[in-house]
């Protein structure tokens, strides 16, 4: 495992995308992929900011992605399973279209209001 640069804000241990490549079918089953909406993009240049966590599985497509400040990138692609973390901010390097289903992650526990007693 390759350590973090010390010039990383301190929360980018958190932001790691995770690449799982050519999940099984019952995997994908399991998820319910099938069910999730689809989005496309042509080849280009995208500057994207996640505001939630996004899985997603690319039915076709290359991709480059490129954390803001970081000198790293990810490569993933067609049969890939992809779960990117809220609060990434990156570059999205599309060089063969893009066609995936994808889910955002809603907050399932909402934090309870304080209450002052």
């Amino acid at each position: 495992m390759s350590m973090a640069s010390t010039s990383t804000p301190r929360s980018s241990s958190e932001l790691t995308i995770t690449v799982e490549s050519n999940p099984s079918k019952s995997r994908l089953s399991e998820l319910g992929i099938n069910s999730w909406p689809k989005w496309g993009c042509p080849p280009g240049k995208y500057m994207l900011k996640f505001d939630a966590q996004e899985t997603c599985y690319l039915l076709r497509g290359k991709v480059k992605v490129s954390p803001k400040g970081s000198s790293e990138s990810i490569q993933f692609g067609a049969g890939d399973l992809v779960t990117i973390p809220k609060g990434l901010s990156c570059t999205w390097d599309v060089s063969v279209a893009v066609d995936k289903h994808y889910k955002f992650e809603s907050s399932s526990t909402p934090t309870p209001p304080l209450n002052d007693n």
